[in-house]
């Protein structure tokens, strides 16, 4: 394996552990942002950013472990969804463009990996 894939299998695996255990804390302003979209209860919204927590954590061990294209596909698809995040909640666009390696590490990690040519290779 290429030192770059190492670089960006510990760079996606550090962001993805980072927000685990942001989202299994509870970070109050996360809750918050449920509102947003039509979760009001804080109970419901603290349980759903735990899983949120657990999927984060698994996407990072997946990825140090044995990086399948497919957790890279959704870890590039939640990095960008997260990071779009910030200014749909009100935070400046700034907040956005800052987050670009959090979908950007895993879309190339996935590319040097390899883009699937069937949906089996998708779970490799």
């Amino acid at each position: 394996m290429t030192a770059a894939k190492w670089i960006l299998r510990i760079a996606v695996a550090g962001e993805f552990i980072g927000h685990s255990v942001f989202a299994l804390q509870g970070k109050k302003e996360w809750v918050g942002w449920f509102a947003n979209f039509g979760v009001s209860d804080p109970g419901l919204a603290g349980q759903l950013l735990f899983l949120v927590g657990l999927v984060d954590l698994a996407v990072a061990l997946i990825v140090l472990v044995r990086p399948i294209r497919a957790v890279l596909l959704w870890a590039t698809f939640w990095g960008f969804w997260t990071a779009l995040l910030r200014p749909l909640v009100g935070m400046p666009i700034w907040d956005f463009i800052e987050r670009w390696a959090n979908w950007g590490a895993p879309l190339a990690l996935l590319f040097l990996s390899g883009w699937p040519k069937n949906w089996r290779e998708w779970l490799k």
